[in-house]
């Protein structure tokens, strides 16, 4: 499988080759044929509409008609029509399973809906991330509406429901910052927010389609004692509202899971990993079958050497496990438990800081594999703790030198700003979870590094959740005594910087790092100072990038090296002076560097988009 790229490259294979879907729906073709549609997403975004017959298998896969950019859709919507619609990248459009082919797109404003609707005269809604934007189709007459974004907030939004009454009128509920419903007139394009300040909530709204006609909305989702009517742009508080009856509309987000076919068959698996569909028809009895389809591989998160001398990590969308064994050039390939945004290995075990739930993992590679269960001790990996909303897509991870805690911080839940730290106490089994108000208010972190003395070193970034408004301009450093878990420094140590990327010690007690990708720094924590800065974007262009990025890798010989987006750097220590420290090139790399990695057995081991590939440092 090794593949030589030239200049001490080389390409490993794809982590995780399979897609995931966005959305499917069981129907039928022109000829009346059981069918399903789905959306076919890889790290390329949602390259293809697969169609399968649900007889026999056979799959028939048809490219967008348009660039998916590393976009997807979030939401989707079958229609009376028997039309299958989507919106993302910036496009709406329209795939027919009886022509078997696309039949619409349209370029609209930024960027994918969040939620889509059909309205009495069969015309096609949806409203847009990050800031609400509305369009309409009229399959009918083929005529395309772009309304552009209707409602601002210095937040991005998102409008999961939206719904249409009988009068024509478009509600759309808008979250997570502060919750809102957006009523729309749809001939003149008038759209007005039906909820008073006072009545906005952290989190999203939610609206839904009645039989009789009327749209109901809740300006908190999920508040059963404070719905209201809505009607021709008007909304009217009717308190409980127990006699729902909610239309049927075939919408939904990515997770779209339609079964139902029109002959009372069901679809009971579409399983894009296994390759495998299993159909039960109207008399019970069920059939298995197989279909195929291309894929260039799920997008890696990040990895890291582990301590059995292999390189592991995760994917995303499927999340999935990942072990390439460099030895045998063998790959293992597994369901994970959530997406492993940041990996840390130690001399036993590796660790997994994880989305959604801020989780945190222990995995002990000399032991087999159990799969994990939230709160199952026999787990390996095994669950440790959650920490959501403090934290919810983890940043940074870090093994203390002692084994004894695991430090783990990141960005909150949706629509919340500022985030945690956990300290965990690996012999005590517990941990303590630093809020944001302890630590750096309305900032998360986002880069760690421990000092001496039982102190770790947190870098913060100021973005906010998912969703969520910033609220900082500067990002800070601060210093956490591990012992009392306890802030006992923090500071704006360089201006004009968002987020501190990642950190790694130096000599003589200084700790190197990057900020915002693009500026590479040397700090002095005892005199809680700046030593130097470096413009490396202007020089070498940025680092590498991902949730938990892992720009750092110390090479065999105590080589510290950056992984920018062009290649692999060389940091180089002059010794003394206030431009002690240098960086420069040592290898251009055949394809853009994504997640940052790690050293093993003389090479430099990085992910780009699906692949795994690996430098070697005499090379």
């Amino acid at each position: 499988m090794r593949e030589e790229m030239g200049n001490g490259f080389l390409h490993h294979g794809v982590a995780t080759p399979v897609s995931n879907h966005r959305g499917t729906a069981a129907t039928v073709d022109g000829d009346g044929r059981n069918v399903v549609l789905l959306w076919l997403y890889d790290h390329r975004g949602c390259y293809a509409l697969l169609q399968i017959d649900a007889g026999t298998g056979e799959s028939l896969e048809v490219p967008v008609p348009f660039d998916p950019g590393g976009d997807c859709p979030f939401a989707s919507i079958l229609s009376t029509r028997n039309r299958f619609y989507t919106h993302f990248n910036s496009h709406f459009c329209e795939y027919d399973p009886a022509a078997r082919e696309f039949t619409f797109h349209h370029r609209t404003v930024p960027q994918m809906a969040m939620g889509m609707t059909e309205d009495d005269d069969g015309r096609i809604w949806l409203a847009s991330y990050p800031d609400s934007g509305v369009a309409c189709f009229d399959p009918a007459v083929r005529a395309f509406r772009d309304y552009g974004h209707v409602y601002h907030q210095n937040w991005r939004q998102y409008q999961r429901t939206v719904a249409a009454d009988d009068s024509g009128w478009i509600y759309f509920a808008v979250g997570n910052t502060s919750s809102q419903i957006v009523a729309l007139e749809p001939d003149g394009g008038e759209a007005r927010p039906l909820l008073a300040e006072e009545e906005r909530h952290q989190g999203s709204a939610h609206v839904y389609r009645d039989e009789d006609g009327r749209v109901y909305g809740q300006a908190r989702a999920g508040d059963e004692a404070n719905w209201l009517r809505l009607y021709r742009g008007e909304a009217e508080a009717i308190g409980r509202h127990e006699d729902r009856r909610p239309k049927a509309i075939i919408a939904g987000s990515q997770g779209l899971f339609h079964r139902d076919f029109p002959d009372g068959a069901k679809l009971l698996v579409c399983d894009t990993v296994e390759k495998r569909m299993v159909v039960e028809d109207a008399s019970g009895s069920r059939s298995e079958m197989s279909f195929e389809y291309t894929s260039e591989g799920a997008h890696i998160m990040g990895l890291a050497a582990a301590p059995d001398g292999t390189i592991c990590g995760g994917t995303a969308f499927p999340m999935r496990f990942f072990r390439y064994d460099p030895a045998g050039d063998e790959w293992t390939n597994r369901e994970s438990f959530g997406q492993w945004n940041t990996v840390r290995a130690t001399a036993d075990r590796f660790f997994v800081g994880g989305y959604g739930g801020g989780f945190l993992l222990e995995w002990d590679p000399a032991r087999d594999w159990v799969d994990t269960e939230k709160g199952d001790e026999s787990g390996n990996p095994r669950w440790w703790t959650q920490c959501s909303p403090a934290i919810n897509r983890p940043h940074c991870l870090l093994a203390t030198a002692d084994g004894r805690r695991v430090v783990l911080g990141g960005t909150p839940g949706y629509g919340y700003t500022g985030g945690g730290l956990l300290i965990w106490d690996r012999a005590a089994k517990e941990g303590k979870l630093l809020e944001h108000t302890e630590l750096v208010p309305e900032q998360a972190p986002h880069s760690l590094v421990e000092l001496p003395g039982g102190q770790v070193l947190v870098g913060m970034t100021v973005a906010p959740g998912t969703g969520g408004e910033q609220k900082a301009e500067r990002a800070e450093m601060a210093i956490v005594d591990l012992e009392e878990g306890a802030v006992t420094w923090r500071g704006v140590v360089l201006e004009g910087v968002s987020s501190y990327t990642d950190m790694s010690r130096g000599p003589d007690g200084l700790v190197l790092g990057f900020a915002d990708s693009a500026r590479m720094f040397a700090f002095d924590p005892g005199a809680r100072q700046v030593v130097q800065e470096l413009d490396v974007e202007a020089q070498l262009g940025r680092t590498c990038g991902q949730q938990g990025p892992r720009v750092f890798v110390t090479g065999p010989a105590g080589e510290r090296f950056a992984l920018l987006r062009r290649g692999v750097a060389e940091i180089v220590d002059e010794g003394e002076g206030p431009d002690r420290f240098g960086i420069r090139m040592r290898a251009e790399s055949p394809v853009p560097i994504g997640p940052g990695g790690d050293h093993l057995d003389g090479r430099v081991y990085f992910g780009s988009g699906s692949h795994v590939y690996s430098w070697g440092v005499s090379g």
